[in-house]
C-alpha cells in the first residue's frame, strides 16, 4: 500500500503538471515571448592536496616525512620519494618491498625473499620504520609484524639522516608509512585475490561519514588471506582488522583514533644456504630454490600485534595549529628455526666438507614479547618578520618501550650439539629434540627529545634549519642503566625558481639508539651526511625530476655477522648519486624511473654499485570499451659482492600488470619476475646465500559500491 504522504505527493504533482499542459501556449507564442537568458558557468576548484589526502597517479606535490609539516616537495630541501596509493595497487604490492621495488635509492630486495622482515636497505644503511610518524619498530625481525599494504594510502621513503625531526633515524632514512584515513565521501570496496602458491585472499575497505552533519566519520580495513610460498613448508597466513574513527566538532579540531589487530601465521624462507650450491658449482648440482631444511612440524615465524592509538589536530587560528599523536603497541613474536650452517667453514659444508650434500643445521628459539608506547606533539607557528616569513615547529617526544621473552639453542652434531644433519638434496626430515627455552634478561629503553625547526622564505630563497637534544637510556634487568644524550641539527638551503627549478644543498645529522637485538645491548648509532641536488617541476607540466649526490659517515652500524649474532663498527662511509623521474608522460601514459649509483665502504655489506628501473602505465579502449590498463616495469642491477663472497650477477627482472575497470568493478592481472627468473639476491662474507623471488602471478577482483 502507498505510504498516504506519498499519494499527495503525487496528487498535487499531477496537478501541477496538468495546469502546465493547460496553459501551455502555441507554438508562435511560446517563441514570441521566450526570454534568453544569459549562460552560466560554474566553476570549481580540486580539493587542495595535503600529505596525507588520496591523490590520483604516482606523483605527490606534498609530504610531511622530511619536515612534520605538510610542505610542497618542490620546497623540501632533502630527497623524499613518495609511492602513492595507486602505484601500490597497479604493481600489485604485496608486501613493503614490493611496494619500493621502483623507489629511488632503494634496495627493496637486499635479502631477497624474506617471510620474517621487509629487507631493504637506502643509501646502503638499514632505514627505520614509521607509521602515521610514530616509530614502528625497534630492532630486526625477531620482534616486529609485517605492515599490510593494503592498509597504507601511501609510502613516504626520506633518504638520510633524520635525527633532528625524530631522534630516531638511522643515516639511511626513514620510510613513513601513511594510514588509510577516514573520509568524507562514503567509498565501499570487498575484494578477492587468488595467486602463486595457492594464495586466496579476501580484503575489504569501508569508509564514509557516521552522522548527517560530517562531525563523525569512520574507515574499516580488513584482511584475511591463506598462502604458500616459494618455499616448502612455509605459509604466509593472515588476519587483520584495522578500524579508524574521526570526529571533526568543528573546522578547527580533528581527533582520528587508530586501531589494529593483526596475525601472521607463517616461517623462515630463509634456509641460510652456501655460497657452494646457491651460486657456485657444487658436485650435486644447484640447490632449487624452493627447498626447506628444517623441522616442518617444529619451525614457525608466528606474529601477533595490537595497537590503539590516535591522531589529535586543533587550529587556534589561521596561523597556529597544536598537533598530538600517540600510539601504544604490543608484539609477540614466536620464532623457531633451524636453519643451515654455512657459517663454520664459510660458504662451505662443514658437516660434509667432501660430498657437500649433508647439512648441518643450528636450532634457535626465541619468543619474543615488545610493549611500546610513542608520543609526539608539536606547535606549528607561522608568521613574518620583515620580509622574511617563517614556518616554525617546536615539539617534544618521547619513547618508551619494554621486551621480554624466552629463548633456546643447539648446534649441530659436529660442533658439539645435538642436532642432526639433513640431506639438503633429497631431504628426510630427521626426528630431534627442541632445545630448551629460558627466560631472557628484561631490557627497557626510554627516550625524550625536544626539538625545533624554522622554515624561512625570503622570496625565492628557503632555508630550513633545526635542533634537536635526545637523552636515551638502555636498560637490562640485572645491570645498570645506560644514558647517553645527542644535540643533532640539520639545515638546508633551497633556491626555488620561477621555471620550477630548485638546487639545494643540506646538512643532516643522525642519532639512534638500539635497543636489544638477539637479547645484545648497543650504544647509539650516530650519522652525519652532507646532500646537494636540484628538483625539477615545471610550470603546466605533470612532471617531476630529483636529482642528488650525497657524502655519508655513520659510526657504529650494527651488522649481523652470524644469524642473530650481531656486532657494531666503527666509522663507515658511503656516496653516491641518485635520479628520479615521476611524469604523466600523456594523458593515457604514467611513468616513474629512478637510477641509483652507491659506493660504499667495503666494512659494510655490499649492495650493486649501480641500480636502475622503470614502470609505465598506458590506459586504453578497446572499440567502445574503455577502462583498459596495462603496466609494465624492468628492474637491474648491476654484479657485485661483499667482501670474500663470490660475486653475484648483475640482474635484470621485469613485471607487468593488465587491468579492466569500470564505475563498479577492477579485474587485475599482476605478475612479478615475469620471466621467472631463478637468481640469488645476495651472498654474505660470512658464508650464506639469500634466494630472490621467484614468479608471481596474483588475479584479483574488487566490487565498489
Amino acid at each position: 500500500m502507498a505510504h498516504p504522504t506519498s499519494s499527495l505527493a503525487l496528487c498535487l504533482l499531477a496537478g501541477a503538471f496538468s495546469n502546465v499542459i493547460a496553459a501551455e501556449p502555441e507554438p508562435a507564442a511560446a517563441a514570441a515571448s521566450a526570454t534568453v537568458l544569459a549562460p552560466v558557468r560554474v566553476t570549481a576548484k580540486p580539493a587542495n592536496e595535503t600529505a596525507t589526502t588520496p591523490i590520483t597517479g604516482y606523483r605527490a606535490k606534498n609530504a610531511a616525512t622530511a619536515t612534520k609539516t605538510d610542505t610542497p616537495l618542490l620546497e623540501t630541501p632533502q630527497s623524499v620519494t613518495v609511492i602513492t596509493r595507486d602505484q601500490i595497487t597497479d604493481q600489485g604490492a604485496t608486501g613493503l618491498q614490493d611496494a619500493l621495488n621502483y623507489a629511488a635509492g632503494v634496495r627493496s630486495d637486499a635479502y631477497g625473499l624474506d617471510s620474517r622482515s621487509d629487507g631493504v636497505r637506502i643509501r646502503g644503511a638499514y632505514p627505520d620504520e614509521y607509521l602515521d610518524g610514530l616509530r614502528k619498530l625497534f630492532g630486526y625481525y625477531t620482534s616486529g609484524t609485517r605492515t599490510d599494504p593494503y592498509t597504507l594510502e601511501r609510502i613516504e621513503v626520506l633518504r638520510g639522516p633524520s635525527a633532528m625531526l625524530y631522534g630516531q633515524g638511522s643515516t639511511g632514512g626513514v620510510v613513513n608509512m601513511v594510514s588509510k584515513r577516514p573520509q568524507e565521501e562514503a567509498q565501499r570496496e570487498i575484494g578477492l585475490q587468488y595467486g602463486s602458491f595457492n594464495r586466496r585472499q579476501l580484503q575489504a575497505d569501508f569508509t564514509g561519514p557516521l552522522s548527517a552533519d560530517g562531525q563523525w566519520l569512520y574507515r574499516l580495513v580488513a584482511v584475511a588471506r591463506e598462502s604458500g610460498t616459494q618455499v616448502d613448508h612455509v605459509r604466509d597466513d593472515r588476519v587483520l582488522l584495522a578500524p579508524a574513527l574521526s570526529w571533526r566538532p568543528s573546522t578547527a579540531t580533528t581527533l582520528t583514533l587508530q586501531a589494529l589487530y593483526q596475525k601472521d601465521k607463517s616461517g623462515s624462507t630463509s634456509q641460510f644456504f652456501p655460497w657452494a650450491g646457491a651460486l657456485t658449482p657444487n658436485p650435486n648440482g644447484q640447490l632449487p630454490t624452493h627447498r626447506f631444511i628444517g623441522d616442518p612440524d617444529w619451525d614457525r615465524y608466528n606474529s601477533e600485534r595490537s595497537s590503539l592509538g590516535y591522531l589529535f589536530e586543533h587550529r587556534f587560528d589561521g596561523d597556529w595549529t597544536v598537533r598530538q599523536n600517540l600510539r601504544y603497541s604490543r608484539n609477540t613474536v614466536d620464532y623457531r628455526t633451524l636453519y643451515g650452517d654455512s657459517f663454520s667453514l664459510p660458504g662451505g659444508w662443514a658437516g660434509d666438507p667432501a660430498g657437500q650434500r649433508l647439512f648441518g643445521r643450528f636450532a634457535d628459539a626465541t619468543l619474543t614479547r615488545v610493549r611500546m608506547l610513542d608520543i609526539d606533539q608539536h606547535l606549528e607557528g607561522r608568521f613574518t618578520t620583515g620580509a622574511v616569513n617563517h614556518q616554525v615547529l617546536v615539539g617534544l617526544d618521547l619513547s618508551r618501550l619494554r621486551q621480554t621473552g624466552q629463548s633456546g639453542f643447539d648446534a649441530p652434531l659436529y660442533v658439539g650439539g645435538s642436532v642432526p644433519l639433513i640431506d639438503a638434496y633429497d631431504p628426510v626430515y630427521p626426528a630431534f629434540t627442541p632445545p630448551a627455552m629460558s627466560d631472557v634478561p628484561a631490557s627497557t629503553q626510554r627516550q625524550t627529545g625536544v626539538y625545533l625547526q624554522d622554515q624561512m622564505k625570503l622570496a625565492n630563497w628557503i632555508l630550513a634549519a633545526g635542533l634537536r637534544h635526545d637523552r636515551a637510556v638502555n636498560g637490562t634487568e640485572g645491570t645498570d642503566d645506560e644514558s647517553s644524550r645527542a644535540t643533532t641539527k640539520r639545515i638546508g638551503l633551497m633556491y626555488a625558481a620561477d621555471h620550477g627549478l630548485s638546487p639545494y644543498l643540506s646538512y643532516s645529522e643522525s642519532f639512534t639508539p638500539v635497543a636489544n637485538i638477539g637479547f645484545q645491548t648497543f650504544t647509539p648509532l650516530r650519522g652525519k651526511q652532507w646532500e646537494a641536488g636540484f628538483k625539477y617541476e615545471p610550470s603546466g607540466a605533470d612532471l617531476a625530476f630529483n636529482a642528488a649526490v650525497y657524502d655519508l659517515r655513520e659510526q657504529n652500524q650494527v651488522v649481523e655477522v652470524l644469524p642473530n649474532f650481531y656486532a657494531q663498527l666503527d666509522e663507515t662511509k658511503a656516496k653516491g648519486v641518485e635520479l628520479e623521474l615521476k611524469a604523466a608522460v600523456t594523458r593515457s601514459i604514467d611513468l616513474t624511473a629512478h637510477y641509483n649509483y652507491t659506493d660504499l665502504d667495503e666494512k659494510i655489506e655490499a649492495v650493486p654499485r649501480h641500480q636502475a628501473a622503470a614502470w609505465a602505465k598506458w590506459r586504453f579502449s578497446l572499440g567502445s570499451i574503455s577502462g583498459f590498463s596495462a603496466g609494465a616495469g624492468v628492474r637491474w642491477m648491476s654484479s657485485f659482492h661483499d667482501g670474500a663472497a663470490p660475486t653475484v650477477p648483475a640482474l635484470t627482472l621485469f613485471d607487468a600488470m593488465l587491468a579492466w575497470e569500470t564505475p563498479s568493478w577492477r579485474y587485475a592481472l599482476n605478475a612479478s619476475n615475469l620471466t621467472d627468473k631463478s637468481y640469488v639476491s645476495t651472498c654474505l662474507s660470512r658464508g650464506d646465500c639469500w634466494f630472490g623471488a621467484r614468479r608471481n602471478i596474483v588475479a584479483s577482483a574488487s566490487y565498489r559500491f
